[in-house]
């Protein structure tokens, strides 16, 4: 007797189960059974679309960096528009949505996912966090091209400082996510100086 239900496409059915499963019970909780139960399907559905569950997670993560790369376009085009700080800010609040947050602690502590991510694209190791980063730091030249920063800002170093503090304040959801106060004046903190460096 056939179990779970036929999947139209049982590929991206699979990585909304995943998600869904990773928010509700944390990294965890999300196991192959979990997926596939979430899903409604049998077990063998996965594995007939993954050699195993690493190669799954692996795929769920880089399919979910790659829309990250969409955002990421999005930042880079407000270039030279409103103000680099609320620019920054929306795009912190974007790119640390629950579902990218609740990948990063997946990823930690996961050798092999982060050995395949390492194989399938190079800075790979921590996908989500790069891909923020390189959305970031494209962003940041643009507004110093335009003057709008200062020339000589260092823009790996702020990089890392938005980034990094971003993680912190979207990391713990507990009480919600932070508010866009509390982004902004992180922001405001990491470019102050970049900013009234610029030349008039």
């Amino acid at each position: 007797m056939p179990t779970g239900v036929h999947l139209r496409d049982a590929r991206q059915q699979l990585f909304d189960a995943a998600e869904r499963v990773l928010l509700r019970d944390g990294p965890n909780g999300l196991t192959s059974r979990a997926v596939t139960d979430e899903a409604g399907c049998a077990k063998g559905v996965l594995h007939r679309h993954f050699s195993d569950f690493d190669a799954f997670l692996a795929d769920l993560v880089l399919d979910r960096a790659a829309r990250l790369e969409a955002q990421a376009s999005a930042l880079r085009e407000s270039a030279g528009a409103g103000t680099v700080a609320d620019n920054l800010t929306n795009a912190l609040a974007t790119l640390f949505e629950p579902v990218p947050v609740a990948l990063i602690p997946l990823i930690t502590f996961r050798d092999e996912l982060r050995a395949r991510l390492r194989h399938a694209r190079p800075g790979g190791g921590i996908a989500i966090l790069a891909e923020a980063a390189t959305a970031i730091s494209a962003y940041l030249a643009d507004e110093r091209e335009r003057g709008r920063i200062a020339a000589d800002a260092d823009i790996d170093s702020l990089t890392l400082s938005l980034v990094g503090g971003g993680h912190l304040l979207f990391a713990d959801r507990d009480p919600g996510p932070p508010t866009t106060e509390a982004v902004n004046n992180l922001v405001t903190a990491v470019i102050a100086d970049a900013v009234q460096r610029r030349p008039a």
